[in-house]
């Protein structure tokens, strides 16, 4: 049997929004000494998920159902307010240039701070820099200050050393909708050898082809509810009705 990687039981997550916006120092001063009043945005309402060593689940809905939020959760980026994460080995985000990175550096300073932070070691950060370069296309752009990349440059490099340094649990959001065609080939490339590898993926996408492709089973998120876990096939077809009645 399939070792079980990651648990995710009866997740709930509320960010509280202010109904009244104080944007400048004059609305400062008019409601100096009165407490703010706040609204509760549910983004996700009691999610459950499973995934095995060597399985693929996919994750699909329209923006605003709770996607994001619960890849933060299950990364450990974000706090559930109530429900269970349960992690069995090292989880790699492969989401966005994010945390970490820093525009003042170049890539290759970069490469080598965040692949530390990523559970890489030092010595083998700086011999993978030479590989993440060539994996993103941007082997031209290594001395560059990050900053001056554009968010396709930054994003195919994030994704690189992410797959660089992938553990025991991959979270993918959208990584297929990420560069051009043979960049994406790459990703899928290597995404299936991290399947032949026994790595646990989590993969987001709003591609049903993509989803009925890479994934055995997926879940459909509407409202931050569950709408339905089963056969990726399923869940694909069941997410365009959706848009088609959305429509």
């Amino acid at each position: 049997m399939s070792e079980t990687m990651l648990v995710a039981r009866d997740i709930r997550k509320c960010f509280r929004i202010p109904s009244v916006r104080r944007e400048t120092i004059r609305e400062q001063l008019l409601h100096l000494g009165r407490p703010r009043q706040y609204e509760e945005l549910r983004v996700l309402d009691g999610v459950s998920l499973e995934v095995q060593a060597g399985e693929t689940l996919g994750i699909m809905g329209r923006n605003g159902s709770g996607k994001s939020t619960l890849l933060k959760i299950l990364c450990g980026i974000y706090r559930a307010d109530s429900g269970q994460v349960f992690r069995h080995g090292g989880i790699t985000p492969v989401l966005e240039l994010g945390v970490g990175w820093n525009p003042e550096l170049d890539a290759i300073d970069n490469i080598l701070l965040v692949g530390t932070f990523m559970g890489l070691a030092l010595s083998e950060a700086r011999r993978s820099v030479d590989e993440v370069l060539a994996f993103a296309g941007l082997e031209r752009f290594a001395n560059q200050y990050l900053k001056y990349y554009s968010s396709g440059m930054a994003s195919r490099l994030a994704y690189s050393l992410a797959f660089r340094a992938a553990r025991d649990v991959v979270v993918l959001d959208e990584v297929f909708a990420v560069g051009d065609a043979e960049f994406k080939a790459r990703c899928e490339k290597r995404y299936a050898e991290l399947q032949s590898e026994g790595r646990a993926l989590i993969l987001v996408s709003h591609e049903p082809g993509i989803i009925s492709h890479f994934c055995g089973r997926a879940l459909l998120l509407e409202g931050g509810k569950v709408r339905l876990a089963g056969e990726a096939g399923a869940v694909a077809a069941a997410y365009l009705d959706l848009l088609g009645a959305r429509a």
